[in-house]
């Protein structure tokens, strides 16, 4: 097998820690991965990394325990950081109950909500809130943060002042990459709950998201002195071995980029490296149809503090973890492969942020590829081969994470994720691309993006492939 040269393509590495996990099975068969699960009455309750949620009983086929689960830690908008949880009162249980029914946002309850709080029936505005909020949760739980957010902010409308409606406000925004809108709710927060420890907890993360690495440290450390945090002192430590590190870094800035390197780098690389990025800023928005909202940090390192910063494997050539990483020592102008390396990782940027995160590690990674330049051709030969042998393996199992993958299977599944994006360019264009983007932004599983757009499942993309590469090569 043809191994990929990692190093040369600049792979980007989504750093991942393997736990125990729970999988909640529903009866439709869609699956749930959570950090643990319980069964309280009639609602079935799991941890992730959006907090705990709850899925009604009913919905529910089964629980398979003790599975393995390699969780992403990647980028700004990927911390470990859970949202606030609302604790409903008994007054407020019918409301929970209510706002979802039967797996689904039940639409005339919320209707009925929001007609007994226009009539000023007496605590009828902190129901309305509380349905929306419930419902809210319900659809963040399913992946669909698109209603998840507007039925957050309607509720903040029957409760305006509420701290903890504030608080899941902003926390939706961070969770898209919105850093400044998120900062808007967390300060109204700040004004009416100024000794709430999720304030700057949250905070903290949207400085962060937006290359601010004082004020991040400075909100994370107001934190954890209003309340011991294990997710805060995590962020903590990794923000500051960021500020450590380039405490003395110079910084360039242009429209979309903050640019900070080592006073080992040379100046004038930084400025090329600026412009580069630029005119790669542009050919990607233009194909993607895409403007990220915040400017994106651009770390250059010298091979030693990027090892120790990262703590990538050695043959990792670049880094994305929600700000653009990369070893430059030796570098005094900008080469052709590390510009390739550039886009390649300012791609995944685009994608993550388009996507709201939720871009399978097969699909960043052959677009990233393709975006690059690469193309199938010099592996056509051996991923036919693997395939007519029935070896291939499935788009499903290549949506995780890869670091569990040895170095051949890695560069296999490079190859294979390039020729899958290759054949939906050639045979959809970028604009068919794109809408599978935006389904996924919207909540739809990778494979539904798929029967929606392409109208094949896994099994008939790999297949048309196949076929594509006997083809074209």
């Amino acid at each position: 097998m043809r191994l990929y040269s990692l190093l040369a393509i600049g792979l980007s590495l989504l750093l991942a820690n393997e736990t125990r996990a729970d999988t909640i099975v529903l009866k439709n068969g869609r699956r749930i991965a959570a950090l643990s699960v319980s069964v309280e009455g009639d609602k079935v309750r799991y941890l992730t990394s959006a907090g705990e949620l709850a899925l009604p009983k009913s919905i529910v086929d089964h629980i398979e325990t003790g599975q393995i689960s390699l969780g992403s830690s990647a980028g700004a908008a990927n911390l470990a950081i859970t949202p606030p949880s609302i604790e409903p009162t008994a007054a407020n249980v019918a409301a929970e109950s209510g706002a979802v029914r039967d797996g689904a946002v039940d639409r005339e309850f919320l209707a009925a909500m929001a007609s007994e709080a226009r009539s000023g029936t007496p605590g009828a505005n902190e129901k309305a809130a509380f349905a929306h909020h419930a419902a809210a949760q319900f659809e963040l739980s399913r992946g669909d943060m698109e209603h998840a957010l507007a039925d957050e902010r309607t509720a903040l409308t029957y409760a305006p002042e509420n701290p903890l409606l504030l608080l899941n406000v902003a926390y939706m925004h961070l969770r898209r990459s919105e850093f400044k809108q998120a900062l808007e709710y967390l300060e109204r927060a700040r004004r009416v709950a100024p000794q709430n420890p999720d304030v700057p907890k949250l905070a903290g993360w949207a400085y962060y998201g937006l290359n601010k690495l004082n004020q991040a440290v400075s909100e994370w450390e107001r934190a954890l002195a209003l309340r011991p945090d294990a997710e805060v002192q995590a962020a903590l430590e990794k923000a500051q071995r960021d500020k450590q590190e380039e405490e003395n870094y110079r910084e360039n800035e242009s429209s979309h980029f903050t640019l900070r390197y080592s006073g080992e780098s040379e100046p004038g690389l930084a400025r090329e490296m600026i412009r580069t990025l630029e005119a790669h800023f542009s050919a990607i928005e233009s194909e993607l149809n895409y403007t990220p909202p915040e400017p994106i940090g651009v770390i250059l390192y010298t091979r030693q503090a990027f090892a120790d910063i990262t703590r990538a494997p050695g043959w990792a050539g670049a880094l994305n973890d929600g700000r653009i990483r990369v070893p430059v020592q030796g570098l005094t102008q900008l080469t052709p492969e590390l510009s390739r390396v550039l886009k390649h990782e300012l791609t995944h940027s685009f994608v993550r942020q388009k996507t709201r995160a939720k871009a399978p590690t097969w699909l960043q990674e052959g677009l990233a590829q393709w975006m690059e330049g690469k193309r199938s051709g010099p592996n056509a030969h051996m991923l036919l081969q693997v395939y007519d042998a029935k070896q291939a393996m499935s788009l499903g199992d290549l949506e995780a994470p890869w670091l569990r993958f040895s170095n051949d299977v890695a560069g296999y599944a490079y190859a294979w994720a390039l020729a899958n994006i290759e054949y939906i360019v050639q045979t959809e264009g970028m604009t068919g691309v794109e809408r599978i983007l935006d389904r996924l932004a919207a909540g739809s599983t990778t494979e539904a993006a798929m029967r929606e757009v392409l109208h094949s499942d896994y099994t008939d993309l790999m297949e048309s492939t196949a076929q594509y590469l006997r083809k074209t090569y």
